[in-house]
């Protein structure tokens, strides 16, 4: 499963990462922890239903961080939650085991494993979608960190003392280049041009409705604004790339999440301005590419860490 702040995405997956039934659905505006394990108990028996087949262990990835002996969500700002025993409570009420990790952690095991980074020991995957997240495999390892929580690359500070972040921090890559950035971000050049954002607007009904993909389908378009943003945002995460392939130097940077995926142009004007700007060693032997599986990677990469964790069945 593959929790988010407005959706639950619920796939029963074979060894081989292929998807055998799936499920999406809406997460209930109140975002409480009852009605979400609700959904996903009834989530699990409709794939179960469908595919006809019994399951052996659940993966989930959340959007937030995770306490990895507990499976305690300490905290998930898009849900809310603060100290949610989800591991015992999905245990509880699912009776089957239950593996809880960081959902963009999860979805950078899942491009390892049955992805864009098969077969590479060292590489690092981005996800820029609202927020921005990542991971980070070293020598064949998933980072954790200390309290696992390695991987929050969104949170990287590439302006010091720059635009607020929704952490406490200000100047985050995140706060520059997430979806909800690039809105903010296109929404204060409008207000402060109508003219030159005349066709953002016409693309949507108010200045305050202008979002990420608004951006990127009047860029689509030629639109004069848009291109600016566009080429600014591929900067910023340009900055925090070189920062992140110098630190980690890996083989293989994957790109990923929504805002990729809604304009896959971001990835030769990254790919650009890191080679320009990186150290030598680090991007001598780097590969830049886009993530394989889509949307589906936290389901397949959630399950597949389960497996990991729990072992086959006897």
């Amino acid at each position: 499963m593959d929790l988010g702040g407005s959706k639950l995405e619920t796939a029963l997956v074979n060894t081989d990462g292929c998807i055998i039934a799936s499920h999406r659905r809406s997460i209930h505006h109140e975002k409480n922890p009852d009605r979400a394990i609700a959904d996903i108990v009834a989530s699990t028996e409709i794939c179960l239903r469908e595919a006809n087949q019994t399951a052996w262990g659940l993966g989930i990835g959340v959007a937030g961080q995770v306490d990895k002996v507990s499976g305690t969500v300490r905290f998930s700002p898009n849900l809310g939650w603060h100290n949610v025993p989800l591991r015992a409570r999905l245990e509880e009420a699912l009776g089957l085991p239950v593996v809880v990790n960081n959902d963009v952690r999860a979805a950078t095991w899942g491009e390892w494993r049955h992805g864009a980074g098969q077969g590479v020991n060292d590489l690092v995957c981005l996800f820029v979608g609202t927020g921005i997240g990542g991971g980070i495999v070293s020598s064949g390892c998933l980072l954790e960190g200390c309290h696992n929580s390695a991987g929050e690359l969104g949170h990287i500070t590439i302006v010091a003392s720059g635009r607020h972040c929704r952490c406490p921090n200000q100047g985050c890559l995140e706060a520059y280049a997430g979806g909800w950035a690039i809105a903010e971000r296109a929404q204060e050049a409008v207000r402060a041009d109508p003219k030159a954002g005349q066709a953002l607007v016409t693309l949507v009904d108010g200045i305050q409705h202008i979002s990420a993909a608004t951006v990127s389908r009047a860029y689509t378009d030629g639109d004069p604004l848009a291109s600016r943003l566009v080429e600014e945002t591929a900067q910023y995460l340009a900055a925090g790339v070189v920062g992140i392939v110098n630190a980690f130097n890996p083989c293989l940077l994957i790109l990923g999440g929504g805002v990729i995926q809604g304009l896959p142009e971001y990835i030769p004007l990254i790919e650009r301005s890191v080679r320009a700007n990186a150290l030598e060693t680090a991007v001598e032997h780097l590969r830049i590419v886009t993530a394989a599986l889509g949307n589906k990677a936290g389901v397949i990469g959630a399950a597949a860490l389960a497996r990991s964790k729990i072992g086959e069945p006897l």
